[in-house]
């Protein structure tokens, strides 16, 4: 099953590591997210990409046009300006489009636009700015169980804030963990093609219109992950994905 990813936005909460290169290419571990969220689908054999482009798309269009030559040996013929790589080959036998949808272009409009690369049938959908250790295989079974048009993964949202529990004005408990109850969308779908229907244009934002219309149509059905989520919105949250990193506790590294 092919795999959309939107990688155009500005990451403007993200402003410290955007102002030089889009969000999906700010690096944890030494490597960007990006590359981790493929990782994550490639382990359940889901290798052929659709990238969105948009906000400093041409270093997303760089890092993989010089991927195989970067981990090569190269022979270079100076007299006629010719290039030979050698020596080895790349583990990941991935096909990644590259899809230039616009700077200004909302996430509704960029997946509308990826439509003629999507083969006509179903497909994943993510943004290039998240982690988890969801499922897949489980995820599409869910979703073709249902037969609806699409399938949203539901999270519980991380703790940004301690919680207090009050007994009257009297402070009983005090913790850092999330409120187990809430639920929130965690941006992995399996779609079907009749969800571009539900696309008008570029302004188009994904998560309102189309997804609300889908909600009131009965055609959009929740997969509750109880696991690992978290999105890179801020300084704060690349911090804690580098330091699960660093610590061998990342728990969205399910590829050896």
């Amino acid at each position: 099953m092919k795999v959309a990813i939107l990688a155009g936005g500005q990451g403007t909460r993200l402003a410290e590591e955007t102002e030089v290169r889009p969000k999906p290419m700010v690096e944890i571990g030494g490597v960007p997210i990006l590359w981790h969220i493929m990782l994550h689908f490639a382990r359940y054999s889901h290798t052929e990409f659709v990238v969105a482009l948009g906000y400093k798309g041409d270093l997303i269009r760089k890092y993989f046009a010089d991927y195989h030559s970067n981990r090569s040996n190269l022979r270079v013929d100076l007299s006629s300006g010719s290039v030979e790589t050698h020596g080895a080959d790349s583990p990941e036998r991935w096909v990644v489009d590259l899809i230039e949808t616009g700077i200004n272009t909302n996430t509704g409009g960029r997946i509308k636009r990826l439509e003629p690369f999507l083969g006509g049938d179903p497909f994943m959908l993510t943004w290039g700015d998240g982690v988890s250790d969801v499922d897949l295989d489980a995820l599409l079974e869910f979703h073709r169980s249902h037969g609806k048009l699409a399938t949203v993964t539901a999270v519980h949202p991380p703790a940004r804030f301690g919680q207090l529990g009050l007994v009257g004005d009297r402070v009983a408990e005090v913790s850092d963990r999330p409120i187990l109850d809430a639920w929130i969308n965690g941006a992995f779908f399996v779609l079907e093609p009749g969800i571009f229907e539900y696309i008008e244009d570029d302004s188009t934002q994904w998560e309102a219109d189309p997804l609300e219309r889908l909600a009131k149509d009965r055609q959009l059905v929740a997969y509750r992950h109880q696991g690992f989520w978290q999105c890179m919105d801020t300084v704060r949250d690349k911090v804690l994905l580098e330091e699960l990193w660093r610590s061998g506790r990342a728990p969205w590294k399910t590829w050896e």
